[in-house]
């Protein structure tokens, strides 16, 4: 069965250290004989600002970040998932597009998903974070594509509070969704496993879920607790410790197929249907 690896670290807005970081994850990765490794949301920076974020917030073609980890997987024939932020198209440099990139086994960036599902937070006595201000959101979802451990689909971070952009990749064929992210310390405390084995049982679909992990700086800190929970619902591996970490699973087709033989999950009601007035 092909090896996934999945990745924690603490993003900080040095970018050279932080690329560091993921190409010893490459390493690490390639040397277990993974197929593929799947690191954080923002793995590129997390920065303390608005402004700071648009002075670090580089194109793919020129970020040393992105550059610097399509050699590293190109040397080591590795896939990578991987969050970055990208500029915006319309010159404006006002806002940031939070994206997931998939880097194939020859360094070369072969898909693309903008974070749909911007992340507005504000808890009493925790967290204010409001990535409307400084984040335009994408308006499509990324087709699930073929990898060596299976059709993948590619979300990302608050993506996972909403269960129809899953079951929409679910309907197009995945068999393993993505969720990078950097859930706060109380929203990943209260919901992050739930939530995650609820998209598995829902989907029946492998869920991948890289994760920032620790403090970034003196206004940011992340959960941690990256993850692969299995179709069935059961968490398979797991970055139990707030650190730069690394987890391993098998990722096994054939439990899909037979988790969605065994119990299938065939929908009766379109959401039209359920606001109909019609007795």
């Amino acid at each position: 069965m092909p090896l996934a690896a999945i990745a924690q670290f603490t993003s900080t807005n040095i970018l050279a250290q932080n690329l560091k970081i993921c190409q010893n994850f490459i390493h690490t990765a390639a040397s277990k004989g993974a197929v593929a490794l799947f690191l954080p949301e923002a793995s590129d920076y997390i920065s303390s600002s608005v402004e700071e974020s648009l002075t670090l917030c580089q194109p793919v073609d020129t970020s040393p970040f992105v550059l610097g980890l399509r050699e590293e997987a190109r040397k080591c024939a590795l896939r990578v998932s991987v969050g970055i932020h990208e500029p915006t198209g319309d010159g404006l440099k006002e806002r940031v597009r939070n994206t997931s990139i998939w880097i194939n086994e020859r360094g070369e960036i072969t898909q693309r998903y903008q974070k749909v599902h911007i992340f507005d937070v504000d808890i009493e006595g925790g967290p204010r974070i409001l990535e409307s201000r400084s984040t335009e959101p994408g308006t499509v979802l990324t087709p699930p594509f073929d990898t060596p451990i299976g059709k993948l689909g590619l979300l990302i971070c608050f993506d996972l509070r909403f269960p129809e952009v899953s079951l929409a990749l679910r309907r197009l064929g995945a068999s393993v969704l993505t969720y990078p992210a950097a859930f706060t310390v109380p929203t990943g405390q209260a919901h992050w496993e739930t939530l995650l084995r609820a998209r598995a049982i829902e989907t029946q679909s492998w869920i991948i879920a890289a994760a920032q992990v620790g403090k970034h700086n003196e206004m940011r800190k992340s959960y941690g607790h990256a993850m692969v929970v299995d179709p069935w619902g059961k968490v398979v591996a797991e970055c139990l410790e707030e650190k730069e970490d690394i987890c391993f699973a098998e990722i096994d087709n054939q439990m899909i197929a037979r988790v969605r033989r065994e119990v299938p999950l065939k929908r009766r009601l379109s959401v039209p249907h359920l606001y109909s007035n019609k007795n």
